[in-house]
Protein backbone atom coordinates (compact mmCIF):
# COMPACT_ATOMS: atom_id res chain seq x y z
CA UNK A 1 0.00 0.00 0.00
CA UNK A 2 1.36 3.38 -0.98
CA UNK A 3 1.24 6.52 1.12
CA UNK A 4 -0.49 9.36 -0.73
CA UNK A 5 0.16 12.83 0.68
CA UNK A 6 -0.51 16.42 -0.26
CA UNK A 7 2.05 19.06 0.69
CA UNK A 8 2.45 22.79 0.04
CA UNK A 9 4.96 23.40 -2.74
CA UNK A 10 7.83 25.45 -1.42
CA UNK A 11 10.10 27.47 -3.72
CA UNK A 12 12.42 24.44 -3.89
CA UNK A 13 9.57 22.38 -5.36
CA UNK A 14 8.71 24.91 -8.05
CA UNK A 15 10.78 23.09 -10.73
CA UNK A 16 8.91 19.86 -9.88
CA UNK A 17 5.54 21.56 -10.35
CA UNK A 18 6.81 23.18 -13.57
CA UNK A 19 7.80 19.77 -14.95
CA UNK A 20 4.49 18.18 -13.95
CA UNK A 21 2.68 21.17 -15.49
CA UNK A 22 4.17 20.24 -18.87
CA UNK A 23 2.47 16.84 -18.58
CA UNK A 24 -0.77 18.52 -17.48
CA UNK A 25 -0.76 20.90 -20.44
CA UNK A 26 -0.04 18.01 -22.77
CA UNK A 27 -3.05 16.13 -21.40
CA UNK A 28 -5.25 19.24 -21.71
CA UNK A 29 -4.08 19.91 -25.28
CA UNK A 30 -6.71 17.42 -26.44
CA UNK A 31 -9.47 19.71 -25.15
CA UNK A 32 -7.88 23.16 -25.57
CA UNK A 33 -5.78 22.75 -28.70
CA UNK A 34 -2.52 23.69 -26.96
CA UNK A 35 0.61 23.18 -29.06
CA UNK A 36 4.21 23.12 -27.87
CA UNK A 37 6.48 26.06 -28.58
CA UNK A 38 9.65 25.98 -30.71
CA UNK A 39 11.54 24.19 -27.91
CA UNK A 40 8.84 21.53 -27.58
CA UNK A 41 7.42 22.94 -24.33
CA UNK A 42 3.79 23.66 -23.66
CA UNK A 43 4.43 26.20 -20.94
CA UNK A 44 1.87 27.31 -18.39
CA UNK A 45 1.97 31.11 -18.14
CA UNK A 46 -0.26 31.45 -15.04
CA UNK A 47 1.86 28.99 -13.03
CA UNK A 48 4.22 31.61 -11.49
CA UNK A 49 1.19 33.32 -9.92
CA UNK A 50 0.70 30.27 -7.70
CA UNK A 51 4.14 30.87 -6.21
CA UNK A 52 4.20 34.67 -6.24
CA UNK A 53 0.71 35.65 -5.02
CA UNK A 54 0.08 34.79 -1.36
CA UNK A 55 -3.63 34.00 -1.84
CA UNK A 56 -2.83 31.33 -4.43
CA UNK A 57 -1.36 27.97 -3.57
CA UNK A 58 0.47 25.13 -5.29
CA UNK A 59 0.42 21.71 -3.63
CA UNK A 60 2.41 18.61 -4.58
CA UNK A 61 0.78 15.19 -4.59
CA UNK A 62 3.22 12.48 -3.50
CA UNK A 63 3.02 8.72 -3.72
CA UNK A 64 5.47 7.65 -1.06
CA UNK A 65 8.31 10.06 -1.92
CA UNK A 66 7.64 10.44 -5.67
CA UNK A 67 5.93 13.64 -6.87
CA UNK A 68 2.96 12.33 -8.88
CA UNK A 69 0.79 15.39 -9.36
CA UNK A 70 -0.29 18.78 -8.14
CA UNK A 71 -3.23 20.91 -7.10
CA UNK A 72 -3.45 24.65 -7.75
CA UNK A 73 -5.93 26.78 -5.78
CA UNK A 74 -6.91 30.43 -5.94
CA UNK A 75 -9.66 32.63 -4.53
CA UNK A 76 -12.57 33.50 -6.81
CA UNK A 77 -13.97 37.04 -6.89
CA UNK A 78 -17.37 35.81 -5.65
CA UNK A 79 -15.91 34.05 -2.62
CA UNK A 80 -15.23 30.34 -3.19
CA UNK A 81 -11.77 28.87 -3.49
CA UNK A 82 -11.17 27.50 -6.97
CA UNK A 83 -9.30 24.33 -7.75
CA UNK A 84 -7.60 25.89 -10.77
CA UNK A 85 -5.45 22.94 -11.71
CA UNK A 86 -5.50 19.29 -10.71
CA UNK A 87 -3.15 16.69 -12.15
CA UNK A 88 -2.23 13.08 -11.36
CA UNK A 89 0.21 11.11 -13.53
CA UNK A 90 -1.40 8.52 -15.76
CA UNK A 91 0.15 5.56 -13.90
CA UNK A 92 -1.99 6.38 -10.86
CA UNK A 93 -5.23 7.38 -12.56
CA UNK A 94 -8.33 5.27 -12.00
CA UNK A 95 -6.76 3.91 -8.81
CA UNK A 96 -8.45 6.28 -6.36
CA UNK A 97 -5.44 8.56 -5.86
CA UNK A 98 -7.04 11.67 -7.34
CA UNK A 99 -10.28 11.10 -5.45
CA UNK A 100 -8.39 10.57 -2.18
CA UNK A 101 -6.41 13.78 -2.67
CA UNK A 102 -9.40 15.87 -3.78
CA UNK A 103 -11.51 14.74 -0.81
CA UNK A 104 -8.59 15.27 1.59
CA UNK A 105 -8.20 18.83 0.33
CA UNK A 106 -11.92 19.69 0.38
CA UNK A 107 -12.46 18.19 3.84
CA UNK A 108 -9.32 19.70 5.38
CA UNK A 109 -10.38 23.22 4.36
CA UNK A 110 -14.09 23.65 5.09
CA UNK A 111 -15.73 26.33 3.01
CA UNK A 112 -17.04 27.21 -0.43
CA UNK A 113 -15.29 25.67 -3.44
CA UNK A 114 -15.53 26.09 -7.20
CA UNK A 115 -14.16 23.47 -9.58
CA UNK A 116 -14.04 23.96 -13.35
CA UNK A 117 -13.72 21.29 -16.01
CA UNK A 118 -14.67 20.81 -19.64
CA UNK A 119 -17.70 18.66 -20.42
CA UNK A 120 -15.81 17.18 -23.41
CA UNK A 121 -13.30 15.75 -20.92
CA UNK A 122 -15.61 12.90 -19.89
CA UNK A 123 -13.15 11.48 -17.36
CA UNK A 124 -12.82 14.82 -15.56
CA UNK A 125 -16.59 15.38 -15.63
CA UNK A 126 -17.25 11.97 -14.07
CA UNK A 127 -14.41 12.44 -11.58
CA UNK A 128 -15.46 15.88 -10.28
CA UNK A 129 -19.16 14.99 -10.06
CA UNK A 130 -18.22 11.91 -8.04
CA UNK A 131 -15.93 13.93 -5.77
CA UNK A 132 -18.65 16.55 -5.19
CA UNK A 133 -21.21 13.87 -4.28
CA UNK A 134 -18.74 12.18 -1.93
CA UNK A 135 -17.70 15.47 -0.31
CA UNK A 136 -21.12 16.96 0.41
CA UNK A 137 -23.68 14.36 -0.64
CA UNK A 138 -25.80 14.04 -3.76
CA UNK A 139 -27.90 17.11 -4.43
CA UNK A 140 -25.86 19.35 -2.13
CA UNK A 141 -23.80 20.92 -4.91
CA UNK A 142 -24.69 22.76 -8.09
CA UNK A 143 -23.34 23.13 -11.59
CA UNK A 144 -23.25 25.99 -14.03
CA UNK A 145 -21.69 26.69 -17.41
CA UNK A 146 -19.51 29.76 -17.85
CA UNK A 147 -17.61 31.21 -20.77
CA UNK A 148 -13.84 30.84 -20.62
CA UNK A 149 -12.10 34.04 -19.49
CA UNK A 150 -11.76 36.51 -22.36
CA UNK A 151 -8.15 37.20 -21.35
CA UNK A 152 -6.96 33.83 -22.63
CA UNK A 153 -4.92 33.90 -25.86
CA UNK A 154 -6.77 31.00 -27.51
CA UNK A 155 -10.45 30.35 -28.09
CA UNK A 156 -11.23 28.00 -25.19
CA UNK A 157 -14.35 25.87 -24.73
CA UNK A 158 -16.88 26.80 -22.06
CA UNK A 159 -16.13 25.74 -18.51
CA UNK A 160 -18.50 23.57 -16.54
CA UNK A 161 -18.33 24.58 -12.86
CA UNK A 162 -19.25 22.65 -9.74
CA UNK A 163 -19.93 24.72 -6.63
CA UNK A 164 -20.10 23.15 -3.19
CA UNK A 165 -19.60 24.07 0.45
CA UNK A 166 -17.76 21.65 2.72
CA UNK A 167 -18.52 23.65 5.87
CA UNK A 168 -22.19 22.67 5.77
CA UNK A 169 -23.56 19.46 7.21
Amino acid sequence: MHSITLQPASAELRPVIEQLAELYRHDMSEFFGYLPDAEGRFGFTPLPLFFDEPEREALVIRCDTAPVGFVLTRPMAEGPTSISGFFVVRALRRRGVGRQVALQLLRSRPGAWGIAFQEANAGAARFWRGVAAAAVGPGNWREETRLAPSTTPVNLPEDQWIFLDTSRG
